[in-house]
């Protein structure tokens, strides 16, 4: 076998810490079969929902990128997600079919409850497709679909693959959330029973191996990846360089795990300490989870109503474009895998103010192509913020080399790191004794 301490993407726990950012493609071995039908399972989420509202986001984007970069490796990649009302199957791009398969209760439901239904839905997956071509690797995306994934993996006598993108042990840590038992127990079993797991950055391997118990040499670590042919550098001709002015954006999901709260609060700060600083908000997105966030109700507590403005979730092609007409990004996430607003934002020539948490210190350079806030407190962002207002040429110079780090991060390194990963599944023993479900209350 290669060695893999030439690819940046694909790595064994020990050798991350010092090659995460090395860019460099890599060849398959010869004697590893390459998977050329891959099933991929996104059960709660599809990628055909526009990013940053509901229960789409980050993830979604990375199952159509990585999708859509595997195909022009030459794979076919079917990607499986619940349908709410009836069936139906969608060509993403040539040999990329979406395949929305109704399984349990008709109408959308939440991701608590599709765990009560997880059963159902391996099974109407397994129906559905049970006159198709034969996969030769299952990759799963989320606990849910993990759980989905080791069924049908017994069933079609294949591999299993999976990625966790977020952790319940990781979010009640970091984040200090409700996790609930089941989705413990379902990562604990992923973790022991699927054949490889994908990690979005060094950290989270560790978190895969120190939290879960997960045998490092099952571990690669696998970094999304950016679509340069949308997010690049481009002038923006409403982009202003002022010493006192600053115009910030936060995209993404509007709840309290994304932190757009603390960028408020900060605001508040600067009107109040700073009033001779000209500092706006863009905040792109909509109000996702249970316990939705009122920040529309915390602008007007803070009396920021002429520093803050809302916007929609937007196409990536729109998105690109607010982030090179801003000064900077914010992600002041509580808990984040790995951040690829961050990423895209600095292919676009933008830099990036981030919270020093879980996977972010992976997708920017600290000084380089941005900052990192240790602590995730109104305060420590209100200062953030106005040391980027008050220095134009630091902007400039973060930008700059923020659109250099990015350009070597594309989706075709992801997809030839994961190819290797599934092929490394495939010649290895697949696990046996994967357990029958009965859904939730099974773990």
């Amino acid at each position: 076998m290669h060695s893999l301490a030439t690819n940046p993407l694909l790595l064994s726990v020990p050798d991350v810490l010092f090659l995460f950012h090395k860019a460099a493609f890599f060849t398959m071995s010869d004697h590893l079969i390459q998977p050329k039908r891959i099933a991929m399972i996104s059960l709660h989420t599809s990628p055909l929902e526009q990013p940053g509202s509901g229960d789409a986001g980050g993830m979604n984007v990375y199952i159509r990128q990585l999708a859509l970069a595997l195909a022009t490796q030459g794979a076919h990649v079917d990607v499986f997600t619940r349908a709410a009302w009836e069936n139906r199957s969608v060509e993403m791009a040539p040999g990329v079919i979406c395949h929305e398969v109704q399984a349990g209760p008709t109408g959308k439901i939440s991701k608590e409850e599709l765990a009560n239904h997880l059963q159902a839905s391996a099974d109407a997956i397994c129906a559905y497709a049970a006159h198709f071509e034969p996969y030769d690797v299952i990759h799963s995306h989320y606990w849910l679909s993990g759980i989905v994934g080791l069924e049908l993996s017994e069933h079609w006598g294949i591999p299993l693959i999976h990625t966790m993108h977020t952790m319940g042990k990781v979010k009640k840590a970091s984040a200090k959330t409700e996790e609930s038992s089941d989705r413990i127990a379902g990562e604990m079993l992923l973790c022991q029973q699927a054949d490889r797991l994908t990690a979005n950055t060094p950290a989270e391997a560790i978190e895969l191996e120190q939290l879960y118990g997960t045998a490092t040499d099952h571990i690669d670590v696998v970094a999304p990846g950016v679509d340069l042919e949308v997010f690049h550098p481009r002038v923006c001709p409403e982009r202003e360089s002022s010493s006192t002015s600053l115009r910030v954006v936060f995209a993404g999901r509007i709840q309290k795990l994304k932190g757009p709260q603390l960028l408020v609060r900060a605001l508040g700060i600067i009107a109040r300490e700073r009033p001779d600083l000209d500092v706006k908000l863009s905040v792109i997105g909509a109000r996702s989870g249970a316990k939705e966030l009122n920040l529309q109700k915390l602008v007007e507590a803070e009396a920021v109503e002429h520093m803050v403005r809302f916007i929609l979730p937007m196409p990536a092609e729109h998105l690109a474009r607010a982030f090179r007409c801003a000064d900077v990004v914010a992600v002041p996430s509580y808990s984040e895998s790995f951040g690829l607003v961050a990423l895209e934002a600095q292919a676009c020539g933008t830099p990036v103010l981030a919270h020093r948490v879980g996977g972010l210190p992976f997708a920017m350079r600290d000084g380089v192509s941005g900052l990192l806030v240790d602590e995730n407190e109104p305060e420590a962002w209100a200062a953030a913020l106005v040391s980027l207002a008050e220095d134009v040429e630091l902007r400039k110079r973060l930008g700059k080399q923020a659109a250099v780090f990015a350009s070597g991060m594309g989706w075709e390194q992801t997809a030839l790191a994961s190819l290797d990963s599934y092929a490394m599944a495939q010649n290895s023993p697949i696990v046996s004794s994967k357990p029958e479900l009965h859904d939730s209350a099974a773990f």
